[in-house]
């Protein structure tokens, strides 16, 4: 029964693409002799791509406070600097699927890299915040396609059997480079200058370019109507929802006009997109997608690694810069383990999915993460540099484990001919589950430092200010300097109590979704290797 509604769906697939596509509509497609030959070339430059594109979703961050000097900006402008980056990937990622089947996979990748690179070249140089804001806009537009290409490239250019092993190898790329973005981005700022962030990734541009011109070949294209109406919807709801997280918590949520606006239009937009979806012919999105069990189940759980990966990269930070006192190349070390413990996991599963369920792995790296979260919700103050380190590292090989094996499952039941459609909606959910997940935590951070600060604050009296002033040194809490430290000392304590809080609740998320793996189906031909 299941083959025969497997066999349906690709006839439907086939029907909708056209008979220029109806040839790669295919169960398994083969690679061409040059892509085999060339494999290991394709995979190098493919994720020196990836990785340059993923490590600037963070490498900005550390360096905005030094911009800022020199852009003569405000905190409130600055924050343009990310969110014009941010925006315009979200909108531009549903559209890669379309632009690679229409033009070429090979096309569309060349142009992003040079538009990566060259958008990247014009920050460093940028002298104004309107300029800075406008080419980190063009960044964003040119790099959305490279993570999702990339993914469809190396399941193109592999076998079926070594699909685990091309996936741990792509995971890699993805996570390492927002983990070691802020170590590298500290770096650059405090020894060379914030403009390194940017210029860095020109020799890196260059090489993948030079790489993939001379080993990538071209895939068949194929004339597609385009959905405008569709993609104009999407677009317009993905780019409310971004703005309405991302400045959210700057502008009091819905306490502000601003944000309420966002959210409704947000909302309608999206409406309007998924009435259209469900009754035009060929919609932007193909409604076939959402009929594998296994794509839909596998984007569920992207969305909520989404969230509890980049919500810790987002606390973790300044949590130790503002709370702790450390500097931010010391940040960055500390926090540079998490990727190490990816790049770890992602070894160990490329060798264990063929021999074992990868549910089974999955299983065990959800559990390293909640466990990793909870060790997390034992921080305190005065904690040393090994608690940080050791969190990060099973977080990090909790998420290796988990990536690879849910990256091959959610295509491993896919007809081929939606590789770059499916890869495209599959990084769209990590990338809106990762803007929801930070702007959730920091909201819920900011309100409950103010709730203990203010709970903290009544146990202070003049009957047990000596004890307070004992814990601190002898700082005399009756006179005005006391009384300010006194209160830098609470509000300390009030923050680490709601940094505590969120990871509790990431921690409870990751359980919660861990029965949701039965939902999965392992790939027929990790079934047969395990045999």
């Amino acid at each position: 029964m299941a083959d025969s509604s497997r066999e349906n769906l690709y006839e439907e697939v086939i029907e909708e693409a056209g008979e220029g596509a109806a040839a790669s509509a295919t169960p398994h497609t083969k690679p061409s002799p040059t892509e085999t030959l060339n494999r290991p070339l394709i995979t190098f430059f493919v994720m020196t791509a990836t990785i340059m594109q993923a490590l600037d979703s963070t490498i900005a961050n550390v360096a905005l406070p030094e911009m800022q000097g020199t852009l003569s900006a405000t905190q409130d402008q600055m924050a343009w600097v990310l969110t014009s980056y941010i925006i315009a990937a979200a909108i531009m990622i549903p559209l890669t699927g379309w632009l690679a089947g229409r033009f070429g996979r090979k096309r569309v990748f060349l142009i992003s890299i040079v538009g990566f690179t060259v958008a990247s070249a014009l920050c460093g140089i940028a002298a104004t915040l309107p300029e800075i804001v406008l080419f980190r806009l063009l960044q964003g537009i040119s790099g959305a396609a490279l993570v999702p290409l990339s993914q469809a490239v190396l399941f193109d250019i592999n076998p079926p059997k070594n699909h685990g092993k091309a996936m741990a190898i792509w995971g890699i790329g993805v996570t390492l480079g927002p983990v070691i973005g802020p170590a590298l981005g500290g770096w650059l700022t405090e020894y060379y200058s914030w403009r390194w962030v940017f210029f860095i990734n020109v020799p890196i541009g260059i090489l993948a370019f030079a790489g993939l011109s001379a080993t990538l070949s071209e895939t068949e294209s194929h004339t597609n109507r385009f959905d405008f109406f569709g993609f104009t919807t999407l677009a317009i709801a993905i780019g409310g929802l971004q703005l309405m997280l991302d400045r959210g918590e700057l502008k009091d949520w819905f306490g502000s006009t601003e944000i309420m606006l966002e959210a409704l239009v947000a909302g309608i937009a999206f409406y309007l997109f998924l009435v259209h979806t469900l009754t035009h012919r060929r919609p932007f999105l193909s409604p076939s997608l959402f009929a594998d069990r296994n794509f839909v189940t596998a984007n569920i759980f992207i969305f909520l690694i989404g969230v509890v990966l980049f919500s810790t990269l987002a606390l973790l930070p300044p949590m130790l810069t503002n709370g702790l006192g450390y500097p931010a190349v010391t940040t960055g070390l500390v926090t540079a383990p998490q990727g190490m413990g990816t790049m770890l996991g992602m070894m160990l599963v490329g060798k264990l999915i063929g021999r074992f369920d990868a549910r089974l792995i999955m299983t065990v790296g959800l559990s390293l993460v909640a466990f990793s979260l909870w060790r997390m919700t034992n921080f305190n103050l005065l904690m040393g540099e090994d608690s940080i380190i050791i969190a990060g590292m099973l977080q990090g090989l909790g998420i290796g484990l988990t990536y690879v094996p849910l990256s091959t499952m959610a295509f491993s039941t896919l007809a081929p001919i939606h590789r770059n459609e499916g890869t495209s909606f599959f990084n769209l959910m990590r990338n809106i589950g990762s803007a929801i997940g930070i702007s959730v935590v920091q909201a819920l951070l900011t309100r409950n430092t103010q709730v203990m600060h203010s709970s903290l604050a009544t146990q202070v009296t003049p009957y047990n200010a000596g004890n307070y002033a004992y814990a601190a040194n002898h700082i005399d809490p009756l006179t005005q300097s006391g009384i300010s430290t006194l209160n830098g000392m609470i509000n300390q304590q009030a923050a680490m109590i709601a940094y505590i809080d969120d990871f509790k609740l990431m921690m409870v998320i990751t359980i919660v979704v861990i029965p949701l793996l039965i939902f999965l189906r392992p790939p027929v031909h990790l079934r047969e290797s395990r045999t």
